[in-house]
């Protein structure tokens, strides 16, 4: 089975989704920004400030690709690295499930729903234009797209697994 790959805005629920879908199909689970902070030894911004975006970017699509060779996987992908053509072509050649989140949910699951008017509006402001950004591109390369926005993790993993049954049949 090739893998099932996840993508979605920050908040969308990918990780969380992804352990739960991984578990029910009895497959392995792979964030791929998890596993570039693990071969990086250090944290996702550690590496965009000290060695740049442009770096990031290429350690995520090797890392991306050599996640989509692996047999019987859930993998969850970093929200920009769509952003990459080849990394594009690669994830079209699974199956993809986009993770749809409104705006206000994938604040709220970011935590950053606090009290500061100002880092509320900014933060608000910068997914929103993120999500109007990246969703022609999950878009593009979802097999099936399941709206998050009222379920509750499990039912989305229901969600997932019938449209992928659905798939198989026809």
């Amino acid at each position: 089975m090739a893998p099932i790959v996840l993508v979605g805005v920050p908040g969308a629920g990918k990780t969380t989704v992804g352990k739960l879908l991984a578990r029910e199909l009895n497959v392995n689970f792979f964030d791929s920004d998890q596993v570039i902070e693990s071969r990086a030894g250090k944290s996702v911004s550690d590496i965009f400030t000290q060695d740049g975006e442009p770096a990031f970017r290429k350690l995520e699509h090797d890392i991306v690709c050599e996640l989509l060779q692996t047999d019987e996987a859930v993998l969850a992908l970093g929200g920009g690295s769509l952003g990459n053509d080849d990394t594009r072509s690669q994830v079209r050649k699974a199956k993809v499930v986009w993770l749809i989140a409104g705006l206000a949910q994938a604040v709220d699951r970011v935590g950053m729903n606090r009290n500061r008017p100002l880092l509320l509006g900014n933060v608000r402001g910068q997914l929103a234009d993120l999500m109007a950004a990246r969703e022609p591109l999950y878009k593009e390369v979802a097999t099936i797209a399941i709206d998050t926005s009222k379920l509750i993790p499990s039912e989305v993993v229901q969600a997932i697994t019938d449209d992928l049954a659905k798939l198989e049949v026809g």
